[in-house]
């Protein structure tokens, strides 16, 4: 597939302290979903939408992401002698041929807005993708490849949103949009605001277009909840100077961040696993008897 966005931006430096002690030494990125890491759905949503460039910002503790899309020698090998065939081709397409990996170390956690930032050298002067693996979208089109070709007709940034309950606004940024030519183009974001000040209840959840110009606001803002560079903010002050659309994705998201959502993830992704749908779907009936 042909896309107008060719590089996707993977932070995934966070410590992944809500799953302590499973995080201590490997990354939640890298927690399973049935027979996948988190990391390669993500990955396997920006190649499907296009994307031919992957930029990891990564951190301590995170060289196993790198050995899981590099080559194994020593596995590949094994599995061949034992001429189990479909197993080697699952570990050699990981990523296509024609995708390049690049890793760019983020030295501080000081949050999104950095980590985004970080990526810099490595997108230049071109409009790009951001996926956060910690929101896995099951959809039958993947949610990234919704989101370019909206950037495809319009040109403009793109959030990923959906609507959350009221008492969850202070987990997100949330967005107050208003109609432009059938689209919701945002007009206010705010980063994790309390229930009672919140504009909406409009949260964009993992999944961004953004042109190059946020680097400029990414650069000069200061520090903002948390202590953290936050992106939300960059975006605030990218809305002053360009349209930014908020896309509501068909597909259903799991917060992987979450033990629940992580939880939820599994079971329903392991029904729809050709190798354990039936399995599963049989265990879960004996449980409700």
């Amino acid at each position: 597939m042909s896309s107008l966005i060719k590089k996707a931006v993977f932070p995934v430096a966070g410590m992944g302290s809500r799953f302590l002690p499973a995080t201590k030494a490997n990354p939640k990125e890298m927690l399973p979903i049935v027979d996948k890491p988190l990391i390669q759905y993500a990955v396997e949503e920006a190649v499907e939408a296009g994307c031919t460039e992957l930029v990891f910002i990564t951190g301590r503790h995170k060289r196993s992401i790198e050995d899981h899309f590099d080559k194994a020698y020593e596995l590949e090998n094994e599995l061949a002698i034992r001429n189990k065939e479909k197993l080697l081709s699952c570990v050699q397409n990981v990523v296509p041929s024609n995708v390049s990996c690049i890793y760019i170390r983020q030295s501080e956690a000081l949050g999104l807005g950095h980590a985004v930032l970080c990526a810099k050298p490595a997108i230049g002067n071109e409009p790009f993708a951001v996926i956060l693996a910690d929101d896995l979208i099951d959809a039958p089109k993947g949610a990234l490849r919704q989101m370019i070709e909206v950037y495809e007709q319009t040109g403009v940034s793109v959030l990923g949103v959906e609507e959350v309950e009221k008492s969850q606004t202070g987990s997100y940024g949330i967005v107050a949009t208003g109609e432009l030519d059938g689209r919701q183009r945002i007009e206010n974001i705010v980063e994790k605001p309390h229930p009672d000040v919140a504009p909406s209840n409009l949260a964009v959840v993992g999944r961004y277009i953004l042109t190059p110009r946020i680097f400029e606001f990414l650069s000069t803002i200061r520090r903002g909840a948390g202590g953290e560079i936050q992106l939300t903010d960059a975006i605030a002050r990218l809305l002053q100077y360009e349209t930014v659309i908020a896309y509501p994705f068909d597909g259903k998201r799991y917060d992987c961040g979450s033990k629940i959502g992580y939880l939820q993830a599994t079971v329903d992704l392991g029904l729809k696993h050709p190798e354990t749908g039936d399995a599963l779907r049989e265990y879960l009936r004996s449980l409700a008897l």
